[in-house]
């Protein structure tokens, strides 16, 4: 039995290797008598599935996997042929986000920023006051027509086509003076938006001083060569002076807010007071912001590169395009507060002499006198360039947007950052219609809750309006121990007070973090005159939070004090023979020398009215009264007997005590 059973697993063994080779050698043969069936089970099913190896169905699977052709291997003759320049046009059409076309909101605001700015520069440098004209008209669910006009100088009629029609092309780029400004993107920027968006091509209409007539475009951007596209060349009459008009048709999203176009008007108005802005919508009625300021800011002046501020790159640059033939002149020439003796020092610390040729220079030379300007002891550079907004001209902007009880504001001296000169401005409004003030909610009002503070920045007195937690200025905000100035504030957040920061950049270069302009970069220098303006406003404010709440202690004491005066004026004639209303007289008197501080009033720049010693007023502050009822809680304290009222049961026992003695 044994050896028989020895004998038949061969057999079996070669029949399962028979079944196996079968079916793997063709799917269409069945199966032998002996070998067993499939299970008709779904999971045995897939379990039999699942042990197919992938060569036991190759037609299928090749039937199945589509075929692919193989290309051909590039070779570095057909690549070197696929190279082209690409147009800066032709890159900003496909990256519009990086210009601030990110959707269709910010679209709109966008193109009506870059028509305002350069409409107020073109005034200022014509020293003109501004007054701007803005329309949006709807024309579609999503579609705009925006129209901007100023009354500048106007354009000359061969500069129209490459000033609105050519990304890169100005006249504030290579010079170092404070701008609205700085790369010659932003209007044609704002044409090419609306004609990739709508097809229609942006239209400008300028009239130059006395001339009659006004000459009119429509332009086109032609994006692969950045040159504009004259569609159509007319003169045309108008009906006012001088000026410019730009009307461009876009795709866009009208919508309310912190981050619109009425916010960013409104914030023009308040960092431009000499500029009316008329402002005309097709779903509001319109809106004026009327200068409260007729004088113009100072123009700027155009100053030379610092040393410092240079890089070793561009120094090499400036000896290639330089007028001048000899390493003396050119330093002298091409930078700032670079005197003779200064000139001397740098050049014999080089290893050189004034009057080097400069085309004696190489590398290893240039290198040496850049690193000897760089270890020089220079003076800061000069501070004409800037036109801050002043301290007296940011209240009467605030005063002018915003309803407040308390304006303050303060500007830094000039400092510098990579060479650059620049200056920090502060404003605090605090109060008003604000909401409430947290001394208020401490006494009496504790359903109310104060309003998180808001923080507007502004560059070169444009509004920022977009990546607020990414801008410098929001972060020193943030950095502030408000606590310390009798305001509350949460650990990194802004603090909890009805309270409106106003924070303006001013510089020759301001350093955004992108070419949308939208929030300022983190330097150190920036950051400790932002910190240091912030401190000097929020001492101001929190004087005048704690006279506040002194006053209200004071109040407080008078009220407890004239609370209980009826009552001890009523027990002390009981007992003894006392003229009723001296008595009365003299403590109520008492009462009032004792908390005098409840009656203390301020002037509108926080000085002491009606006071025996001299007190400093508050420099560039403003209180301002409030127009709302005062609180009649406290001033009821002092009036006649005959107002005054007592529980009926009270008067009948002093009565009685009265006609006993």
């Amino acid at each position: 039995m044994a050896a028989k059973k020895k004998q038949s697993q061969p057999a079996a063994t070669d029949q399962l290797q028979l079944t196996f080779n079968s079916t793997a050698g063709t799917l269409k043969k069945k199966r032998t008598d002996d070998s067993p069936e499939p299970s008709s089970h779904p999971e045995a099913q897939s379990v039999a599935a699942s042990q197919k190896t992938p060569d036991s169905t190759p037609d299928e699977t090749s039937a199945a996997r589509p075929t692919r052709k193989r290309t051909k291997a590039a070779t570095a003759e057909s690549m070197a042929a696929a190279q082209r320049e690409i147009s800066i046009s032709e890159f900003f059409a496909k990256n519009r986000h990086l210009l601030g076309f990110d959707n269709k909101r910010k679209a709109l605001l966008t193109a009506v920023k870059e028509a305002v700015d350069n409409s107020l520069d073109a005034c200022e440098e014509a020293h003109i006051l501004p007054e701007i004209q803005i329309t949006i008209a709807q024309q579609d669910e999503d579609r705009f027509r925006i129209t901007v006009r100023d009354n500048g100088p106007g354009i000359v009629k061969n500069q129209i086509p490459n000033i609105f029609g050519k990304l890169l092309y100005g006249s504030k780029f290579h010079r170092l003076r404070m701008s609205r400004g700085q790369q010659g993107i932003g209007i044609s920027a704002a044409g090419l938006y609306g004609l990739l968006t709508t097809g229609r091509p942006i239209q400008i209409t300028s009239r130059l001083p006395k001339k009659k007539e006004a000459h009119h475009y429509q332009l086109q951007i032609d994006t692969k060569k950045n040159k504009p596209d004259i569609v159509k060349e007319d003169i045309v009459p108008v009906d006012w002076a001088n000026g410019t008009e730009v009307t461009i048709d876009l795709l866009a999203s009208y919508i309310k807010g912190r981050q619109s176009v009425d916010e960013y008007l409104l914030q023009t108005a308040i960092a431009n007071p000499h500029c009316t802005i008329i402002y005309k919508s097709s779903q509001d009625p319109q809106v004026e912001y009327r200068r409260t300021v007729n004088q113009l800011p100072l123009i700027p002046d155009e100053i030379k590169p610092h040393p410092h501020g240079v890089e070793l790159g561009t120094m090499i640059k400036m000896l290639d395009d330089t007028a001048a033939k000899f390493l003396g002149g050119f330093l002298q020439s091409e930078f700032c507060r670079v005197s003779p003796g200064l000139c001397q020092q740098v050049c014999k610390q080089a290893g050189l002499s004034a009057k080097t040729s400069i085309k004696q220079l190489d590398g290893t030379k240039i290198e040496k006198i850049y690193k000897a300007l760089q270890q020089a002891k220079l003076m800061a550079p000069p501070t004409n360039c800037l036109a801050p907004i002043g301290a007296e001209q940011i209240l009467s902007g605030l005063l002018q947007g915003v309803k407040a009880e308390f304006y303050t504001a303060s500007t830094r001296p000039p400092a510098v950052y990579r060479g650059n000169p620049f200056q920090v401005e502060v404003g605090l409004a605090y109060g008003g219609e604000l909401g409430p003030s947290p001394t208020d909610i401490s006494f009496g009002n504790e359903t109310a809750a104060p309003p998180a503070a808001r923080v507007i920045r502004f560059a070169n007195r444009v509004p920022l309006l977009y990546q607020q937690s990414a801008c410098c200025m929001f972060k020193s905000v943030l950095d502030i121990n408000w606590s310390n100035y009798s305001i509350s504030q949460s650990r990194g957040a802004l603090p909890s007070a009805p309270l409106l920061i106003m924070i303006h950049l001013a510089s020759v270069w301001v350093p955004f973090t992108s070419e949308a302009k939208e929030a300022i970069a983190d330097y150190d220098e920036i950051r400790k005159e932002i910190r240091l303006a912030l401190q000097e406003c929020a001492r101001r404010l929190g004087l005048l939070l704690s006279r506040k709440k002194r006053s209200q202690a004071f109040a407080r004491r008078r009220d407890v004090f004239t609370r209980y005066i009826d009552e001890l004026v009523s027990s002390t004639v009981a007992i003894a023979r006392i003229n009723r209303e001296s008595l009365r007289n003299n403590l109520l008197k008492i009462a009032q020398r004792h908390t005098r501080v409840a009656d203390q009033q301020y002037d509108e720049h926080g000085k002491l009215i009606e006071q025996d010693q001299a007190d400093t007023p508050l420099a560039n502050t403003i209180v301002v009264k409030p127009t709302t009822a005062p609180d009649t809680s406290n001033v009821s304290l002092f009036e006649s007997d005959a107002t005054t009222t007592e529980p009926s049961k009270k008067r009948r026992a002093r009565k009685k005590i009265r006609t006993l003695s």
